[in-house]
């Protein structure tokens, strides 16, 4: 196996057979694998409801808030193959940049970012209407188009390479969000460069990955305009996206 995805998910059955559909429409190669992690969802997810080949549940069983960490490092012992992909499940992986993986000899490689949306069909759209209705800000193509800034958290590397890592971080399950897991993994993955022990993909050389213009890109880190996704608060005094809150703490 090449590729394993590892995808967590928590309740968001919709957007869930909506990235099956998407997939579907790939025909994938048999070298590539899809799991999707039920991170604890009410109802859980049922295998037997997704006839997608070389796809996937594993479940963690586990009710706790905010347990990604958990949910990414127990796909990853559950792959098979010899990179991972790893995102969220507001992301949108499209067929060009599973195929750059899957000819990719390197070490780690992040993404760049752009907005996108799956319809009802799950036919990717970067219509500008369809768009807006989910919370883009039409004044933002304007000067920036659909780009946006790189995320820690979306990247590929070898699977090997993310056990030598220390994978993600599962004692901070628990506490306040945001738990930090995204910045220690950015640490980590820097002192692992300055060592010479990891090699990054040139910036201008990483494919492309989308994302749902949902969160604090709709003005609100909670903005959720369709109630697809989970319904966990991201609202904290930590939160630089909630300034109210944070003027009071």
């Amino acid at each position: 196996m090449k590729i394993s995805i590892v995808i967590p998910v928590l309740n968001s059955h919709e957007i869930v057979r909506r990235q099956v559909l998407f997939f579907k429409s790939m025909d994938l190669p048999d070298d590539v694998e899809i799991i999707y992690v039920d991170d604890g969802s009410d109802p859980p997810f049922k295998q037997e409801n997704y006839d997608l080949k070389n796809f996937r549940f594993i479940w963690t069983h586990d009710k706790r808030p905010w347990t990604w960490a958990l949910a990414r490092n127990r796909g990853a012992e559950a792959a098979n193959g010899e990179y991972l992909i790893m995102t969220d499940l507001d992301y949108i992986i499209p067929k060009e940049l599973i195929e750059f993986v899957r000819n990719f000899d390197g070490q780690y490689m992040g993404f760049r970012r752009e907005f996108g949306v799956l319809t009802v069909n799950g036919t990717f759209t970067q219509d500008i209407d369809i768009l807006e209705s989910w919370g883009y800000d039409r004044s933002r193509y304007h000067e920036r188009g659909f780009s946006m800034p790189a995320h820690t958290n979306n990247f590929a590397l070898l699977r090997s390479l993310f056990f030598e890592m220390g994978g993600y971080r599962e004692d901070r399950i628990g506490l306040p969000y945001p738990q930090g897991e995204d910045n220690d993994w950015r640490k980590k993955r820097r002192r692992w460069e300055k060592a010479g022990k990891l090699k990054l993909l040139a910036d201008d050389l990483r494919p492309v990955i989308y994302m749902f213009p949902n969160g604090r890109w709709g003005g609100d880190v909670d903005f959720n305009p369709f109630g697809m996704f989970h319904n966990l608060s991201r609202k904290s005094w930590k939160n630089p996206f909630v300034k109210d809150l944070r003027i009071s703490a």
